[in-house]
């Protein structure tokens, strides 16, 4: 299958991209590069690509592909709330424009990655794909208001999937530390101190990225009857953890390491427990396989053997730090695009 992937050189798209390699598929990458250079190790292998922001893609571009998985977003709560506009304009307008485009060039399947933080505050009930959407942050809306909008648009020519995904975790070559786990993680290693500035009540669903990735594997190849407009969650009930079990987990792991809990931030009223046994029925042998204590594992050996630094921490790995940087540098204008940016044909 010819895939497209938006968004391939993020913290998910680069371990995306092997895995879909891995079971067969011939992967063409799109992306402005935002956060290429954002890399601890070795660069991955990144596929040919359209080098291109996704504000500005047509169905020309799309022409010949069998399938679109959409990863590309300003994926971060903080970013959001600083910037809704922009927020919107590319995770909600820009992905609607891509669906759209994909449609138009005979694309069949497009992929799209929500999120399980559609839920919002949901208490201590499991929650199926048939629970109310309560976004509370302008990410999670822009996310709600694809769905629907990408929902209207299904035909029999045209099959959209939308994959929930619980909050990631998990090493990449181009690495997020704004994320709970991989946070907490990088605390434990720097500083000896796993931080959690909320009362760690709140319920957090976490999902390894390898497991996201072969999520959406399965979905390219599912039969259509089975996932065509439907929702997903993705990730596993064992992952249905508190945020001070996260950080339990970390410091079991990271020698030395503490627990301060100093809810200083306040209560978060971010909490949510899933129910992920649909996507298991619908998806013929996945099943996610990661544990909270294997991520920090890996997270742990990663950081020390790539060199992990309390100013790449803060900087490079932190979204908004690093869009704030290039910013300052004048190397993005207000809008989040580049000053200058070339389109290089896959």
């Amino acid at each position: 299958m010819r895939v497209l992937v938006t968004g391939h050189q993020g913290y998910l798209g680069s371990i995306m991209v092997p895995v879909l390699r891995s079971h067969g598929h011939e992967v063409t990458g799109l992306d402005s590069g935002l956060f290429a250079d954002c890399l601890l190790g070795p660069a991955p292998d990144d596929p040919p690509a359209l080098r291109l922001d996704l504000r500005d893609v047509t169905a020309s571009h799309l022409t010949g592909f069998d399938a679109v998985i959409h990863l590309a977003a300003l994926s971060n709560d903080p970013l959001g709330f600083l910037e809704p506009r922009i927020t919107y304009e590319i995770n909600h307008q820009a992905s609607v424009q891509l669906a759209r485009c994909a449609k138009a060039a005979g694309v069949r399947r497009f992929l799209y990655a929500s999120t399980c933080s559609v839920y919002g505050s949901a208490g201590d009930e499991l929650v199926d794909e048939n629970a109310p959407l309560r976004p509370l942050t302008p990410y999670a809306e822009s996310k709600v208001r694809v769905e629907d909008d990408v929902a209207a648009m299904a035909d029999s020519g045209f099959s959209p999937v939308f994959l929930r995904n619980a909050t990631a975790f998990g090493f990449s070559p181009r690495l997020r530390a704004d994320i709970v786990l991989n946070n907490l993680a990088g605390s434990a290693y720097l500083t000896g101190q796993v931080r959690v500035l909320s009362d760690g009540t709140p319920w957090r669903p976490l999902v390894h990225a390898q497991d996201i990735a072969e999520a959406f594997a399965h979905a390219l190849v599912a039969p259509t009857e089975r996932v065509h407009c439907a929702a997903f969650n993705v990730g596993t009930e064992t992952n249905n953890v508190t945020v001070a079990q996260i950080a339990e987990a970390v410091a079991a792991t990271v020698p030395g390491a503490s627990v301060a809990i100093t809810g200083e931030s306040g209560p978060d009223p971010r909490s949510y427990r899933v129910d992920f046994s649909a996507v298991r029925r619908a998806f013929e042998g996945y099943e996610a396989r990661w544990t909270v204590r294997d991520g920090a594992v890996e997270l742990y050996h990663s950081y020390r053997r790539f060199g992990l630094t309390p100013e790449a921490f803060a900087g490079r790995y932190t979204r908004l730090a690093h869009l704030s940087r290039l910013q300052e540098a004048g190397e993005l204008d207000s809008t989040l695009r580049f000053q200058r940016i070339g389109v290089s044909d896959a």
